[in-house]
């Protein structure tokens, strides 16, 4: 049973990379353009770990963790954010937000995969 992963991006490259990286892996990848999106397949939809970007059009990363963590069955379900920011302001914020990780763009598919393994294995 391959776990699932919901990857929330408003750029359609990022959202490839991520699925093409984590896909080889054997992960389940579903794509989500931005967080009203996300939070649509995440309801109807049981994913054991969250990716989303944090700059995106209709409803930003910060407001769909918020959002997410409200949502049964997401109370601790791990969530990463991605972003250019490398400002600690956006990552308190995220953080209070309920996100467990960080990774900032660019990011390397080591990277990538290392985190997802060490988050759900």
């Amino acid at each position: 049973m391959s776990k699932k992963i919901l990857a929330v991006d408003d750029s359609v490259s990022i959202r490839k990379s991520i699925s093409f990286i984590l896909g080889q892996e054997g992960y389940e990848i579903v794509e989500a353009e931005d967080g009203v999106d996300g939070l649509a397949k995440a309801k109807t939809d049981k994913f054991n770990l969250i990716i989303t970007d944090i700059n995106m059009p209709n409803m930003d990363g910060i407001e769909f963790t918020k959002e997410l963590r409200k949502t049964d069955g997401y109370k601790f379900t791990p969530i990463i954010a991605l972003t250019t920011e490398n400002q600690s302001s956006k990552m308190e914020e995220g953080k209070a937000a309920g996100a467990t990780g960080w990774i900032v763009k660019p990011f390397t598919s080591e990277k990538l995969i290392a985190i997802v393994k060490k988050i759900i294995g």
